[in-house]
């Protein structure tokens, strides 16, 4: 029972020391590490950091974001206007390809269309989260590159090795099966740890996408 308390308590304590982030109307809940962010937040990019904030905790080993993103008056958006906003965006990032494009309905936004790497398609993600009047983001974007599995393993493996935040102990393997898919398997020790894992991964030339089978020990 300490243990769950302490968890519970230091999310709670890491959500109102961030000061990107209204915790007013957010409730934590943890069973063993697994912790459950509940409630409302005003905006798209709070959604975002609350569940940053929580995996910077240490014994957090799982998290589950069910926060609502509650738009405040004068923060709204129609659905033509939001839409011609994203794409605007999307057109001024110069790291997004041509042909991704953005729909709104009621403030969740879609996207789709194709790009080459996963980071071009975490770029289009930036660049609308942080527009007024989003709620969510919907990524259906496709990722289109033809590489030899082999040699995206090789990829992948120099990236983790040059990674600072993975220990060279580290027992993470990574597995790539046709079309570019990464299986992530082995223990990483927290959050921090996990998420530069899967950057890192994501970041490997033909990684199309990445499966996270990590386990976080706490």
């Amino acid at each position: 029972m300490g243990k769950t308390k302490d968890v519970r308590e230091a999310v709670e304590a890491e959500l109102g020391f961030d000061p990107l982030i209204d915790a007013t109307n957010i409730t934590v809940r943890n069973v063993n590490g697994e912790v459950a962010l509940n409630g409302t937040v005003p905006s798209y990019p709070q959604y975002l950091a609350a569940a940053a904030a929580a995996r910077r905790v240490t014994g957090v080993t799982s998290l589950y974001n069910h926060l609502q993103v509650v738009l405040p008056e004068g923060s709204y958006r129609d659905d033509t206007m939001l839409t011609t906003a994203a794409n605007e965006a999307l057109e001024r990032n110069i790291t997004v390809p041509d042909g991704v494009e953005a729909t709104a309905s009621d403030g969740n936004l879609t996207l789709t269309g194709t790009v080459a790497y996963d980071a071009e398609r975490v770029a289009a993600e930036s660049a609308v989260a942080g527009l007024a009047g989003v709620r969510n983001v919907r990524d259906d974007i496709d990722i289109s590159y033809d590489a030899d599995p082999v040699d995206v393993d090789l990829h992948v493996q120099d990236a983790l090795e040059r990674s600072a935040l993975v220990p060279d102990d580290s027992d993470v393997k990574a597995h790539t099966e046709a079309g570019g898919v990464i299986t992530l398997t082995g223990h990483v020790r927290t959050w921090a740890e996990h998420d530069a894992v899967v950057d890192a991964a994501g970041r490997a030339n033909g990684v199309i996408d990445v499966r996270d089978d990590l386990q976080i020990t706490g």
